[in-house]
């Protein structure tokens, strides 16, 4: 793997106009992503964790353009996104693709597996038809399935049958990068483990680079190399996966952490306490994010919002009090 950047995510935001104002005091603005920037290096896994609600989702769908950024920029591969018209974005879609979350509801029911394999190849002119059979057999053996199996519907499988179809899907066109968006929340935790792994043997095979959302801390700290941590459109934290599980500086990632179930029932962990949580991304507070929650909190953190500062190689804190001792329940 090389150092070159594949992803390179600039001040994103993403406003959403809400129906109507959420409150007397509040906007009727939903900044879901609110000044986003983070690299993502050819052949990795970056994990973005948070909260349901916290904007991750919406970031990564951001950066395919699924939807349209309010502002920022996103680089992939040297191309700013931002600029490309509807043919150029067209042609780069055979280069990034999305790993829905729900595998129930990401595959078309009327559909059957052949087909929805296929169909990418259909839209970007792949192949004749021969061809195409031949991808949609190889594809489906790639991801642990059998070529009959081609002729069945979704219903017919269980979920993790189903990701594995998703995720044949979206390595239909061979593409660079990949966002996961929570690919394995939705499956037994059984399950989880054997679409992981298939993910990662996928990405050693095809050199893949994955931008893999997740709410679970432990899959990511299996899965990812480097880890952002994202809170109400912001994100709080940003390093390598093992200075960021063992040695966290944010008040909101030691909360996460402590909050994790250990997997020996003997070994108890201490819960880090937050405050009352009062914010929403609909009527964010001044100054840090996350101050209404913070245990440690100081005067300044209601006026100024902290800018994500290096404090050690490659691990970025957004925090005023970083290096302040936080005592547990």
């Amino acid at each position: 793997m090389t150092n070159e950047n594949i992803i390179e995510v600039t001040a994103l935001k993403k406003h959403f106009k809400a129906g109507r104002r959420i409150s007397a005091g509040g906007d009727d603005v939903v900044k879901a992503v609110d000044g986003v920037s983070f690299s993502i290096k050819r052949g990795e896994t970056f994990g973005l964790v948070g909260e349901s609600g916290c904007g991750k989702s919406t970031t990564g769908r951001c950066i395919l353009r699924l939807i349209e950024p309010t502002a920022g920029r996103v680089i992939f591969d040297g191309r700013d996104l931002s600029s490309l018209g509807r043919q150029d974005l067209r042609r780069l879609r055979r280069e990034m693709q999305i790993v829905f979350q729900d595998p129930y509801s990401s595959l078309d029911p009327r559909m059957r597996v052949g087909d929805i394999i296929e169909e990418p190849l259909i839209i970007h002119n792949r192949g004749d038809r021969k061809d195409r059979v031949e991808i949609v057999n190889r594809l489906l053996l790639k991801v642990g399935l059998k070529t009959e199996h081609r002729d069945r519907y979704p219903h017919e499988f269980s979920g993790g049958q189903r990701q594995r179809i998703g995720i044949a899907r979206a390595l239909a066109l061979t593409p660079k990068f990949i966002v996961c968006d929570e690919p394995v929340s939705a499956l037994d935790v059984s399950v989880q483990a054997q679409v992981v792994n298939l993910l990662q043997d996928l990405q050693d095979e095809l050199g893949l680079t994955y931008l893999f959302i997740s709410h679970g801390l432990r899959i990511v700290e299996h899965i990812a190399g480097r880890v952002g941590i994202m809170y109400l459109g912001k994100i709080l934290e940003v390093g390598v996966c093992g200075d960021i599980f063992h040695d966290a500086r944010h008040p909101y990632t030691r909360a996460l952490l402590s909050a994790a179930p250990s997997p020996d029932p003997d070994k108890q962990r201490s819960r880090l306490a937050l405050k009352q949580d009062t914010a929403m991304p609909a009527m964010p507070s001044s100054g840090c994010r996350f101050q209404m929650r913070c245990p440690i909190a100081e005067p300044r953190c209601s006026v100024q919002e902290p800018a994500l500062a290096e404090v050690s190689p490659d691990h970025f804190v957004a925090c005023f009090a970083v290096g302040h001792t936080i005592s547990p329940e």
